[in-house]
């Protein structure tokens, strides 16, 4: 699936794995991520941090009418605000993708899938 973009010069086609990782990637860069979880951690049996290229299994990105929503799984890093956390993530993902794709989000909906102590 993919989310079209009409501009004056054309049509433009992004693909759901690209915003992604634009998205996973603005993510990592917020402070107090330890970093991105798997949307079906307990079927996948996964408790890893996923890496940049399997951003896509820890967000999803549904279009309804012309309105974007973004899901996204993360792991935050122990001892920090999870509020305070996800509200950055929410702030940075607008922001990037805006900036990046030209891309308006209608919500960023953060989903906190466990706490780690961060590597130093």
């Amino acid at each position: 699936m993919s989310i079209e973009l009409k501009t004056k010069y054309g049509q433009i086609d992004i693909t759901n794995e690209v915003i992604a990782t634009i998205t996973g990637g603005a993510a990592i860069d917020c402070y107090g991520i330890v970093g991105m979880a798997s949307k079906n951690q307990i079927k996948d049996g996964l408790t890893d941090i996923l890496r940049k290229e399997n951003f896509s299994r820890g967000v999803i990105v549904r279009q309804e009418d012309d309105l974007i929503h973004i899901d996204m799984y993360i792991i935050v890093s122990y001892g920090t605000k999870i509020s305070e956390v996800a509200h950055n993530v929410q702030t940075k993902v607008r922001y990037t993708l805006d900036k990046t794709v030209g891309l308006a989000v209608d919500s960023v909906n953060i989903f906190v899938q466990g706490v780690r102590v961060a590597n130093p």
